[in-house]
């Protein structure tokens, strides 16, 4: 739980310094917003994968899958924020966006732990076969 918490830590800082730096370049919210999440997930993903789950082998399609199932949820929750407090007049506020991110975070760490690097079969196997 420590590791993905450094994990999130990590993607949200790099995440939300895009998100800071693309809005001082004028790049506007959701494409902002947008290049800091892509980094973040990305970064996420591996980091996860290999350290905090401990999956050093190749790529599996169904974490892939899951994993993108996961960010498409709690992105949109993010985005839904994001949107919603334009349009109450919040336009490029750094603080809409930390709350998105906030919401974002929780929502790929429950589908992270629950959904996405939970073990599979060839795991199973694997350990019965060390033994």
């Amino acid at each position: 739980m420590l590791r993905f918490g450094a994990v999130g830590l990590l993607n949200t800082a790099l995440g939300y310094t895009l998100i800071l730096t693309a809005l001082a370049l004028g790049l506007g919210d959701i494409v902002s917003n947008a290049t800091g999440y892509a980094a973040g997930l990305t970064l996420g993903f591996f980091l996860n994968r290999r350290w905090t789950f401990g999956r050093a082998g190749g790529f599996r399609s169904g974490a892939v899958v899951r994993y993108a199932i996961t960010f498409i949820v709690a992105y949109g929750a993010n985005l839904g924020i994001v949107i919603a407090a334009m349009s109450a007049g919040f336009i490029e506020n750094p603080f809409v966006h930390l709350a998105g991110n906030c919401l974002y975070s929780v929502i790929c760490y429950l589908g992270s732990a629950r959904f996405v690097f939970v073990a599979d079969d060839r795991d199973a196997l694997a350990g019965t076969n060390a033994t």
